[in-house]
C-alpha cells in the first residue's frame, strides 16, 4: 500500500523554483531513498512533506489523504517525523528532555515503553540522559535526533542526511540501525542521503534529483549498477 504520495509538486523560495514537478511514491514497510548532488532539492522535498515550505503546485497524500495545505503539526500529529538534516536537537535540554520533546504529540501511555526500545538502540543515549544535549558528540547527537523522531511513534519517517559530517564507524553504525528500525518495527522510512553507496545498499527503492526533478529510480541495486550513477555518485564525479 502507498503510504506517500507526491504528485507534481512544484516548490518555490521566492522567485526561485527548487522543486519542478516532483513525482514520487514511498510503499508502507519500504526504506525509500533519494540521493543527488549538494542544492538538488532534496531536504525541500523532505519540508514540502512536512508543510513548510507548502507546494505552489501539485499534492501531497499521506495514507490516502490530501495534506497538501496542512499545518505542520497536523501532519506530525497524522504519523510524519523528521529527524532535519543537522540535526537541530536541542542543545541547551538533557538528552531526556530532548527526547520527551519528540513524544510531545503522543499518547503518555506509551512514553515509558517507547523510550525503552529507543535506549536498546542507542545504549549511549541511557548512559547520557542527564547530559546537555549540545555536550554530545556529532554522532550522538545524530542518534538523538532520530530518537527524538521515534518517540513520535510514526508511521513514516524521515531522514534527512543522517550521516553528514560523522566518521566512518559512526556512519555505519548509524545504517545497521536504520535498517534494524525497519526490519523490527516494520517502520517505513523515506531517506535523503548524499553518502549514495551506503543509501542505495539499504533502499528497496530509490531515486536520484537533479536541479529539482526526479531524473532516475529503480530499486537500490538498479541504480547501484547504474553507470550514470556511478559515475556521479560513487566514484568521485559530480
Amino acid at each position: 500500500m502507498t503510504l506517500l504520495s507526491v504528485s507534481g509538486v512544484h516548490t518555490f523560495y521566492g522567485n526561485i523554483e527548487a522543486l519542478r514537478g516532483v513525482d514520487l511514491t514511498v510503499d508502507e514497510g519500504e526504506i525509500v531513498t533519494l540521493i543527488g548532488a549538494n542544492g538538488a532539492g532534496k531536504s525541500t522535498l523532505l519540508m514540502t512533506v512536512c508543510g513548510n515550505p507548502r507546494p505552489t503546485r501539485g499534492t501531497v497524500q499521506f495514507d490516502g489523504e490530501d495534506i497538501t495545505g496542512s499545518a505542520t503539526f497536523d501532519i506530525i500529529r497524522r504519523g510524519i517525523a523528521h529527524a532535519p538534516e543537522g540535526r537541530r536537537i536541542f542543545p541547551r535540554m538533557s538528552v531526556l528532555e530532548n527526547l520527551q520533546m519528540g513524544a510531545i504529540t503522543g499518547n503518555p501511555e506509551h512514553f515509558d515503553g517507547d523510550l525503552e526500545i529507543v535506549y536498546e538502540m542507542f545504549p549511549i543515549l541511557k548512559e547520557r540522559q542527564d547530559q546537555r544535549g549540545g555536550t554530545l558528540s556529532g554522532g550522538e547527537q545524530q542518534m538523538l535526533a532520530i530518537g527524538r523522531a521515534l518517540m513520535a511513534r510514526p508511521r513514516l519517517l524521515l531522514l534527512d542526511e543522517p550521516s553528514l559530517g560523522l566518521a566512518p564507524m559512526v556512519v555505519k553504525q548509524i545504517f545497521n540501525v536504520i535498517r534494524d528500525i525497519n526490519e523490527r518495527q516494520s517502520m517505513t522510512i523515506f531517506l535523503v542521503e548524499q553518502n549514495a553507496f551506503h543509501a542505495l545498499n539499504l533502499a528497496h527503492r530509490a531515486y536520484v534529483m537533479v536541479n529539482g526533478r526526479i531524473t532516475l529510480q529503480g530499486t537500490g541495486q538498479e541504480l547501484l549498477a547504474n553507470r550514470e550513477v556511478r559515475a556521479a555518485y560513487l566514484e568521485g564525479g559530480h
